[in-house]
């Protein structure tokens, strides 16, 4: 493996992979991936998804659908290290070991857990509690130097620099501090509620999956709020949600044509709706495409070499951080 710095991330099973995960972060791990600048080691991190309820019988393929949509998006396992969190026993044995040098009052001020305990009401349950001390497992395990991370991950990432220093301080230098990289990312409001970011949570009518066939597409988009908040010259909040998708997706002749029609007053949505629409079904085809042609015996393979390949690191840095605890 090349000397280059880790750089270590993951994705939850938690179903469709919308267009804000695919902006927020899978789109950023291929750039980061092809960038040639980093060892990758991306992950479908199936333990974390435990904290909510999970069907037994249909979690497997969750997480076999889940791999799929990161293979389709770009995630390439010759240049990027590409596994299932839960292969690898050696994340949660860290988690452990962690949880002896974390004070209880560094995870009751996480504001991730008190968002998730609201929301998760009749589940509040300790690995809840505890997520971002295996988020730190995660990446400590591989001693990466660098992770991407969302605004909602930075207090996570704070901790795992904490656990960094105490380990050290406690047992030995063993461990450096972990850079954030950080991308500008538009923020993704909800299609039916665009004062509210795009989410799985609100139900299907809210986002875009990129699973979700033209017909699906055109229908969502065609149905989207536009009328929300101030309109004239100041954009009402479903109207800037549109161009913002729009000026991604589609293309610069396109937007700016409709961004004049607008300050003219002389904007269809329905043409806005259509544009954009087109220009969404034309970026998901290929990704379309190539999912359709993956075969779950091939996506399991590539994720056993690459559970192999994470494997040959983990123990070795899991007996070093053993043997410096004390553990025979």
């Amino acid at each position: 493996m090349e000397n280059k710095p880790i750089l270590v991330s993951g994705i939850q099973p938690t179903g469709d992979i919308h267009l804000g995960n695919y902006l927020g972060a899978l789109k950023n791990w291929v750039d980061l991936q092809n960038s040639g600048k980093y060892n990758c080691f991306y992950s479908v991190v199936d333990l974390h998804a435990l904290t909510i309820d999970q069907n037994p019988s249909q979690y497997p393929e969750k997480v076999l659908n889940t791999a799929m949509d990161l293979l389709a998006v770009g995630i390439d396992p010759k240049k990027s290290t590409f596994f299932i969190q839960s292969h690898l026993p050696e994340h949660a044995e860290l988690c452990w070991l962690f949880n002896t040098l974390v004070p209880v009052s560094e995870l009751e001020r996480m504001t991730q857990y008190k968002d998730k305990a609201q929301q998760n009401k009749k589940n509040i349950n300790m690995g809840l509690f505890d997520y971002p001390v295996l988020m730190a497992a995660d990446i400590l395990l591989y001693q990466a130097a660098v992770v991407p991370v969302g605004e909602d991950q930075f207090q996570h990432l704070e901790l795992t620099n904490l656990i960094v220093k105490k380990f050290n301080n406690k047992y030995g230098k063993f461990f450096s501090p972990v850079k954030t990289v950080v991308s500008q990312v538009p923020r993704l409001m909800s299609l039916a509620e665009p004062t509210k970011k795009m989410s799985k949570s609100h139900g299907p009518k809210n986002y875009i999956a990129l699973n979700d066939e033209p017909d699906v597409i055109r229908k969502k988009i065609m149905s989207a709020v536009t009328d929300t908040g101030p309109t004239g010259q100041n954009m009402a909040p479903g109207v800037k949600n549109l161009f913002t998708l729009l000026k991604i997706f589609g293309d610069k002749k396109t937007y700016d044509k409709l961004s004049e029609s607008f300050k003219n007053k002389t904007l269809k949505y329905s043409e806005l709706k259509t544009a954009l629409a087109d220009a969404i079904i034309k970026t998901l085809q290929p990704i379309q495409a190539k999912r359709q042609k993956l075969k779950s015996a091939t996506v399991y393979q590539v994720l056993d070499d690459g559970a192999a390949k994470a494997r040959d690191i983990a123990q070795k840095n899991i007996s070093e951080i053993k043997k410096r605890m004390g553990l025979l």
